[in-house]
């Protein structure tokens, strides 16, 4: 796995959004954006602990770049179901297709089959993003402290709550969770993965939970294999 993947990741989600402006643009998306009326609460969704002590977000992915194609066969509504049908208080869906062949749809045929709160997990930078995740459904999105400057993520985080989309803000060390304290993040992911190198400890969540702000609901991310885990 090559140690730049996040910077190639991000990279060709700049050309992709940039190609996007051009076909849909940003005053249409926020029209759509702030003409919905069903945004399903995802904190709420997740902030009491489920009967086994937590709550489950189940993940929908095509691919990654450290295992490649993970399911061929993918039906993303089928799949959604049965997480609904699982226990799954809500369901992340990556929309990212170069490095991981996600689509809109996929995330909206996840929301309409299991009746759940989605979230959208992609590498967003921008309002753009945020509009355009709103108008597909999403009702939370993925904020990557490590893509995103301090006064930009306050900013993505206070568009998205005024469009009433949850942010759920990704961490990775301790000057991460500083950031998103600074931020206002009320919802806060530890990944256990490196999106540098793609490895994967989840030791890191033990070690940074502790770390947190009073208040703020915590989600352990990435390497979660097992009920043992």
């Amino acid at each position: 796995m090559a140690p730049d993947i996040l910077q190639r990741i991000v990279k060709a989600k700049q050309t992709e959004v940039t190609a996007a402006r051009r076909e849909i643009s940003l005053n249409r998306l926020r029209e759509a954006a702030e003409a919905r009326r069903d945004v399903r609460p995802f904190f709420d969704a997740l902030k009491a602990p489920g009967t086994s002590g937590v709550n489950i977000i189940a993940e929908i992915k095509r691919a990654s770049p450290s295992k490649g194609v993970i399911r061929k066969d993918l039906d993303p509504g089928r799949l959604a179901e049965s997480y609904a049908v699982g226990g799954a208080r809500a369901i992340s869906v990556l929309t990212e297709k170069s490095f991981f062949l996600g689509t809109p749809d996929d995330l909206q045929q996840a929301r309409l089959a299991s009746g759940l709160p989605v979230l959208r997990k992609d590498f967003i930078f921008c309002d753009y993003q945020v509009f355009e995740s709103a108008a597909m459904g999403a009702d939370a999105v993925l904020l990557i402290v490590r893509i995103l400057d301090q006064q930009r993520l306050a900013d993505l985080i206070q568009l998205a709550a005024s469009l009433r989309l949850t942010a759920l803000v990704e961490i990775y060390t301790e000057a991460d969770i500083e950031a998103a304290a600074r931020a206002g993040a009320q919802m806060v992911g530890i990944n256990n993965r490196n999106l540098a190198s793609f490895e994967t400890d989840l030791g890191r969540t033990l070690k940074l939970l502790p770390l947190l702000q009073p208040g703020q609901a915590a989600v352990a991310a990435s390497g979660i294999r097992t009920r043992q885990d």
